[in-house]
């Protein structure tokens, strides 16, 4: 794993593996993972290999059992971290090869990272608000234009410093650090996005 970040968030995790928040902490108080691969003792984290049998896990729900799958990460999580991964388990007539979930996984750590890279917070720029890096635009609100629905093509026109991949990085940070509390409301478009146009239609009049 070329791209390896330990101590992962369950935020973090879901996104690297690709699952949702409630299934990473599943595979704790289910135990579905061997208790090496995380940590409890103060808050929840996750070695980054532990994303990779996360990933198996739900998507090979639908061929092996529960009792299949958890053998299989067994087996294939016993290497240490410093040593080279089992990628192919043999479980009696069963062959399971994890090198696919391996690539995927170092593929999504790898876009984690360079999302990680591109925010910076400093205290003289927006009173310490996250922003894409060599700008003053908050992640959060180019985030909040994506989770919106708003097309790419219309984010880019309201932040032209930016471009398509700083766009899609401000999403991916976004959403492996979610804001804590009660997202606030808007009265308007979010900061430093212009109004390109405004349609409204006449309220119609009761008779």
């Amino acid at each position: 794993m070329n791209a390896a970040i330990d101590n992962l968030t369950p935020a973090e995790v879901a996104v690297v593996a690709g699952v949702s928040m409630r299934d990473v902490h599943r595979v704790i108080d289910e135990h579905i993972l061997p208790e090496g691969l995380y940590d409890v003792r103060c808050a929840r984290s996750f070695r980054s290999d532990a994303c990779v049998y996360i990933a198996f896990y739900f998507e090979a729900a639908g061929r092996l059992t529960s009792e299949e799958r958890q053998r299989a990460i067994a087996q294939a999580s016993r290497h240490s971290p410093a040593e080279k991964p089992t990628k192919i388990v043999h479980d009696g007539f069963l062959t399971i090869d994890f090198a696919t979930f391996w690539t995927n996984v170092d593929k999504r750590l790898q876009r984690l990272n360079a999302a990680r890279d591109q925010v910076s917070m400093d205290d003289g720029i927006l009173g310490g608000t996250p922003v894409i890096g060599g700008t003053r635009v908050p992640v959060y609100d180019v985030a909040a234009s994506v989770a919106a629905g708003y097309p790419i093509e219309r984010i880019l026109s309201a932040y032209p410093s930016l471009n398509r991949e700083q766009v899609e990085l401000a999403a991916l940070f976004a959403e492996a650090n979610p804001q804590r509390g009660r997202p606030r409301q808007r009265t308007g478009p979010p900061s430093g996005m212009k109004v390109i146009s405004s349609q409204r239609k006449p309220r119609s009049v009761a008779r």
